[in-house]
């Protein structure tokens, strides 16, 4: 009995606090009731989080990583023992032959361009088997102008959209190969898309097809939000390239900027050469006091995915309780952290970004507006309260001013942290009477 009086008591304490961070009991129960039918679920993304955490420790082992891999250098970053040791880590990772992981590569759109402009050529044509790339990556292509893209270099782009339930479309990849199609490229993730994430099976099936096609085509995967969401990489099945940034998955919320390319020698040796300059590539880029960060939260990284992950389904389970259309829905298998809801309704997406920035550790008094956002064609509201701005394995959210008013939530350190920006999402939709009851 006291046993019994011991835990509702501590329950309540819990639910103040809730109380006294502006969440209403309504919605901190309602909460409570999705939580108890995930518990299943959210075992599961625990074992996978252990088998990725395993497979990270054994590649440290494997290439001895030491303290003296922590200390960096600087100037020309000659003999840099911890970054090539880094960088044979990721290696081992992803399964590839070679990987550049450097705090010189600024964001996840300046890898994905890196890797694109130092394997493609003048004349070469490259082709979206996934349909239209995210939005920052139109001006990389040209497929909106802009100084320095592709297309002022002669390179031109072909896209074959998936198909409508978001599958690959196999041969409207087939019939956009030709002798120009140097490289063939595939984001994992949806972007400010409502279509489905891709997962690894299903890039690999994609990337075996690309390949009996044209087996001397090279195949880049963006694998920005899905990196340890499942217990394999696209590397591991043909891909030439995977390409992603530190801030989100792979950093564990630790590596306060970089970005990395896994992938063949060839390819990797092209883009170091372009990050620096020719005759120089991998040897030069100094670490510049980032390494410990780098190290460590890779060895986070699987356990912090799998709190973002947890976050995501239960975002969904919450909000697909209450009519909101839901891509994933809330039994999906997962293959990224993104989770989209659609509002059909500026007010309410707006609401909901509100709501995560009450809920941050960092500015949590700051009112999101929506704003003209480099490298987008339409104004974006974005909600990052983060201890690193613009990282997107910190609880965020985000989503274009346009129809069908769509946010794209993404992150949480610790589930708890991500459970309370969920909750806080709900509080201010309710606030703004966009959600009427709670079932």
């Amino acid at each position: 009995m006291s046993t019994f009086v011991c835990g509702k008591e501590e329950t309540m304490k819990v639910q103040n606090i809730y109380e006294s961070l502006g969440i209403r009991k309504e919605v901190y129960e309602f909460g409570e009731e999705i939580l108890r039918s995930l518990k299943e679920r959210f075992e599961e993304i625990d074992e996978t989080a252990e088998y990725n955490q395993l497979k990270i420790i054994e590649a440290f082992h494997r290439n001895r990583v030491s303290e003296a891999c922590l200390y960096g250098s600087r100037g020309y970053g000659y003999g840099d023992v911890g970054r090539d040791t880094l960088e044979k880590v990721y290696a081992d990772v992803f399964k590839t032959e070679d990987a550049l992981v450097r705090p010189q590569i600024t964001c996840g759109t300046h890898a994905l361009s890196l890797a694109l402009m130092s394997n493609l050529r003048p004349g070469d044509e490259l082709l979206s088997a996934a349909g239209k790339p995210y939005d920052t990556l139109e001006e990389v292509i040209g497929i909106r102008d802009s100084k320095g893209s592709l297309k002022e270099y002669g390179i031109s782009y072909a896209q074959a959209d998936l198909k409508a339930e978001g599958g690959f479309d196999l041969n409207a990849i087939a019939s956009k190969i030709n002798d120009r199609t140097k490289l063939v490229t595939i984001q994992r993730s949806k972007g400010y898309q409502t279509r489905r994430t891709l997962g690894v099976k299903d890039i690999a099936e994609a990337i075996g097809f690309i390949k009996s096609v044209k087996p001397d085509v090279k195949v880049m995967v963006d694998n920005c939000y899905g990196e340890f969401v499942e217990r394999e990489e696209p590397s591991e099945y043909g891909a030439d390239m995977v390409v992603g940034s530190l801030i989100k998955n792979p950093g564990g919320g630790l590596a306060p900027i970089g970005g990395y390319i896994c992938g063949t020698s060839e390819c990797v040796e092209n883009a170091a050469y372009r990050l620096t300059s020719p005759g120089l590539g991998k040897e030069v880029g100094a670490s510049l006091g980032v390494l410990p960060q780098f190290y460590q939260g890779l060895f986070l990284s699987p356990v912090v995915t799998a709190s973002a992950l947890k976050g995501a389904i239960f975002a969904a389970n919450i909000y697909e309780r209450l009519g909101f259309e839901v891509l994933p829905d809330g039994s999906e298998d997962r293959h990224d952290i993104i989770q989209a809801v659609t509002f059909h309704d500026p007010k309410a997406l707006t609401a909901f970004c509100r709501g995560i920035q009450a809920a941050a550790p960092v500015d949590s008094f700051v009112t999101p507006e929506p704003w003209d956002m480099p490298g987008y064609d339409s104004q974006v509201i974005m909600a990052a309260g983060n201890f690193i701005p613009g990282s997107s394995i910190e609880l965020s959210a985000d989503g274009p001013i346009r129809p069908p008013y769509s946010v794209y939530f993404q992150g949480g350190l610790t589930f708890p942290h991500a459970k309370y920006g969920i909750l806080s999402s709900l509080e201010y939709l309710v606030r703004e009477n966009c959600v009427n009851h709670l079932m």
